[in-house]
């Protein structure tokens, strides 16, 4: 048997309490404690879904391929109405394309968002078809068609060159099976077991076939080797009409009708067994589905009922668990101040409030993950300002200068502040966005009126871009000149409210789970990743909550250990700081993506 230090390249070492940075992996032993540990990182003990953006046409019976992030959706029907309609989904919105050129349901599906396949299906004026159509990530062309007329078969492959159709209504349950080479459909080795709205997955030469309708309502699994079927681990509830992600080793299967009701429910397949895990949000069948892994799949439209527009992102199991650790606090108590910073260990804050009093501060302090150190203070003492940048080259702009709403503009080189051309329009309590002092955004904010004005920063001057759809002021903000987001803050219909920017316009997109203002992002460089920060909601008053942005949906994440409002953000999801609070405080706290577990080793 190898000994430790051959597997590790150390011995066991001894310390007083803990090593400070233990390799993961690594045992030591405690003299204190008088044990053993080790350390592991934490991470998730089960998957979830979140809200994607919706389909721009509700439908049922329709079909998808693809990935999370990269997925297509057509076909479909809403009662005695068939749809051509073909979308691409990028992660967070769906976009209508070129249809297909026969309107159908319940066909079959595979491939990807740039190479796809649909065959068979429900076409009027008679139920099954053999039509097959060819998606090039542009349109769709006509080949050649199936042997078999049907519907509601199982469907996948990697490409549009190399897929399997499985079972389906032919009119009744089939067993059969066919093999696409990118020209011609083979009849191939049959399914032990009939039946219809089953899921599948994998390549053509190793595929899984799960669920589905017998007559009855089938929790059957068989696995595919390139000529055979075998029966293998079942599913726990038997079902049909339902989503599928994964390959023949590592599969998800999600959603479907049990015989009574619709159900969400979501099981993950190791290559011998299920297990369930988290539920859809919406009880659903029909759906279609995309996921590449059992880690990452998407779930859009079916029957509710009614049908829906809904898409949900399965994130699966083992992911890291990021957390906040309070640091070494500021030297000046400060709230409404402004951040600038790429990660976590490099920031800079500036100005804000002090108590009391309320006194504006000049005072900036730098941050290199271990100290705060003062440097060269602002021109312009301020609060309600926004700020954007590195920690060597910022912008803070605007904000409350004594007796009101500000325009001036000041640049940060690493060294000085110096003072530089002013907004167009002179607010405060807006956020700021950009990757240093050469282009940035800022957005909203308060006179007053309460502004929807967005303006952009070349290096030199402001410029008047596309507005935001609400007026609002205390909301936060990340991400660059041209592609940013902002979110929740007050004046705003509902204080959950987030809209992205593409350069030119914003649009709404998924909203947050809790409303907020006053609180902070950090999502440097980055409108598809990032973080919100503690705000003020009325009630409770301060928060400590936090949420994360994957470029399509909001997910709650590890609290802050002290809750607060005015409070600065800077960094990104992975590694970020923030500091500060109402009333004014020297608290800052440091976010890592990710975490660990220390663990007394027994026997």
């Amino acid at each position: 048997m190898a000994e430790y230090k051959e597997i590790h390249g150390t011995k066991i070492r001894n310390y007083t309490t803990n090593p400070d940075n233990p390799i993961t992996g690594e045992v030591w032993y405690n003299e204190t404690d008088q044990v053993l540990k080790f350390q592991y990182p934490t991470t998730t003990t089960t998957g979830s879904w979140a809200s994607g953006g919706a389909l721009n046409q509700a439908r049922t019976n329709l079909d998808g391929a693809g990935t999370q992030t990269a997925a297509i959706a057509f076909g479909g029907q809403v009662g005695a109405t068939l749809y051509a309609n073909t979308e691409l989904y990028d992660g967070s919105s769906w976009t209508e394309v070129n249809n297909l050129n026969t309107a159908r349901y319940a066909a079959g599906p595979a491939g990807s968002q740039t190479s796809a396949l649909c065959f068979g299906g429900n076409k009027v004026p008679s139920p099954g078809c053999t039509d097959t159509e060819k998606w090039n990530g542009s349109n769709w062309t006509e080949v050649n068609v199936l042997n078999t007329p049907r519907s509601y078969s199982g469907g996948t492959g990697a490409d549009n060159e190399a897929a399997l159709c499985i079972g389906g209504n032919a009119p009744s349950a089939t067993a059969a099976v066919e093999s696409y080479n990118g020209t011609n459909w083979t009849e191939v080795g049959d399914l032990n077991q009939a039946r219809a709205e089953l899921g599948c997955v994998g390549p053509s030469t190793a595929a899984l076939a799960f669920g589905g309708y017998t007559p009855s309502y089938s929790t059957l699994t068989e696995q595919y080797n390139g000529s055979n079927w075998t029966e293998v681990g079942a599913l726990n509830t038997g079902r049909s009409g339902l989503g599928q992600a994964g390959l023949y080793t590592a599969a998800l299967a999600f959603g479907g009708y049990n015989g009574s009701n619709r159900v969400a429910n979501t099981e993950i397949w190791n290559g011998s067994n299920w297990t369930e895990d988290s539920d859809l949000a919406t009880a659903r069948n029909n759906m279609g589905s995309a996921g590449a892994t059992n880690t990452a799949a998407l779930a859009f439209g079916g029957e509710g009922p009614p049908q829906t527009t809904a898409t949900e992102a399965w994130t699966g199991p083992n992911q890291p668990i990021g957390s906040w650790a309070t640091v070494t606090s500021m030297n000046t108590a400060r709230y409404a101040a402004a951040a600038a910073g790429a990660t976590g260990t490099a920031s800079i804050v500036f100005g804000g409030a002090i108590g009391p009093s309320s006194t504006d501060t000049v005072n900036t302090e730098l941050w290199d993950g271990t100290s705060w150190t003062e440097v060269n203070n602002l021109d312009v003492a301020r609060n309600q300002f926004a700020g954007f940048g590195t920690s060597t080259s910022a912008i803070a702009a605007g904000g409350n200068i004594n007796p009101g709403a500000s325009d001036k503009t000041e640049l940060w080189n690493g060294t000085n502040w110096s003072e530089v051309n002013t907004l167009t329009s002179a607010r405060r309590l807006m956020p700021g966005a950009g990757v240093d002092s050469t282009a940035g955004i800022v957005a909203g904010g308060l006179g007053p009126p309460t502004y929807a004005i967005a303006e952009q920063w070349n290096g030199t001057n402001w410029s008047e871009t596309g507005d935001l759809n609400a007026s609002r002021y205390q909301n936060a903000m990340f991400g660059t000149s041209t592609a940013a987001l902002t979110f929740g803050g007050d004046d705003t219909p509902d204080a959950t409210v987030a809209e992205l920017f593409n350069g030119t316009n914003w649009t709404e997109v998924s909203n947050l789970n809790k409303g907020q203002k006053a609180g902070a992002g950090a999502g440097y460089n980055s409108s598809t990743s990032g973080i919100r920060i503690g705000g003020f909601f009325s009630p409770p008053g301060a928060l400590n909550e936090t949420e994360q942005w994957n470029g399509a949906s909001w997910t709650e994440i590890a609290n802050l250990n002290t809750a607060r409002s005015d409070l600065t953000g800077s960094g990104t999801d992975s590694s970020a700081v923030s500091a500060g609070a109402d009333p004014a405080s020297t608290v800052a706290e440091e976010w890592s993506g990710s975490s660990t577990t220390t663990k007394v080793l027994t026997d």
